[in-house]
Formats: structure tokens, sequence, C-alpha cells
């Protein structure tokens, strides 16, 4: 049995099938659920009017992620609501029995700390698995310019966690 073509998938079942999936990817790029939310619904709502011509070209998902990247980049820069500067509290994370968790929480707060664009090229490489020409294509960028999100991105981290092991 053949799948039906991307085009002929309505927009309500495009929404019911990837809802979660998009929220969550907004949730990593912003750290913040209330923001994902709304994120994920802006998105949603500039695709709806565009739905025949985006899901018609077949990755309605590349654009649905730009826009949440361009939105986060965008209140991050309106509110001022993150600082590329500010460097992670570590030390407030207290390890228990569970490390996996309490290693999670420290990669999180490392992530919170990464310029939006930065942290959008990370979560796509290393949580959705993609390659550098489908991070350029979702963040609207040559590859080479994903890489090199990706590659400044994992240098301050690695920097971070090196100076706070020297504390």
């Amino acid at each position: 049995m053949q799948e039906a073509p991307v085009a002929t998938v309505r927009f309500e079942d495009y929404v019911a099938a990837r809802s979660v999936a998009l929220q969550r990817f907004a949730y990593l790029v912003c750290h913040n659920v209330e923001d994902a939310r709304d994120l994920v619904q802006e998105a949603l709502l500039g695709l709806y009017p565009r739905w025949s011509r985006v899901s018609a070209e077949g990755n309605p998902d590349a654009y649905v992620k730009r826009s949440i990247v361009n939105a986060s980049i965008s209140r991050w820069r309106r509110t001022g609501k993150e600082h590329a500067s500010d460097q992670p509290d570590l030390g407030t994370v207290v390890p228990d029995h569970a490390g996996q968790v309490t290693d999670a929480e420290v990669a999180w707060r490392l992530c919170a700390t990464l310029p939006p664009l930065q942290r959008a090229a990370v979560v796509l490489r290393f949580y959705d698995d993609l390659d550098y020409p489908a991070i350029g294509g979702i963040l609207g960028c040559a590859e080479a310019t994903a890489r090199s999100h990706v590659h400044r991105a994992l240098t301050r981290l690695r920097t971070t966690l090196i100076e706070d092991s020297d504390d």
C-alpha cells in the first residue's frame, strides 16, 4: 500500500500528527514550556494560509521549525530575556542517585546559555539528528554557516565545562 502524497494531507491532520513533536522542538529551542506553546501556535498560524504551497513542496516540518526558530530569535531580540554572555550556575545542581538526571539538567542549563541560532543548530543536529544541509535549510543559511553554528556552540559548551571544572 502506497502512502498518500504530502500535498493531500489536510492541515488539521498534520497539526494532530506533528504538534507534540513540534512543541518538543520548540521547548528545546527556548527552554520554556509556555513560550514553546506560543512559538508553535504562531508558526502554525503562519503555516495555515500557506499550507497548499508548503505541503506541495514536501517538507512542512522544515517550514514550521524555521518559523519557530525565527520567532524565538525575534522574541529574544525584543525582550532581551536571555543574554548570550550569561554563565550557567552549575553549582546549584546537587548530584543524587540519579546521575543521568543531573547530567541532563546540567546539559539543559548549558544549552540555555547559547544564543538562539546556536541552540537551534545544536538541537537540530543532536536531537533531530539532521545533517548540515538540512539544518541550513531549516535555519535559512548555508551548510557552512550551519556547521559554524554547531561548532561555535560546542566550543562554548566545552569552554564553560572546563571553566566550571576548574572552580
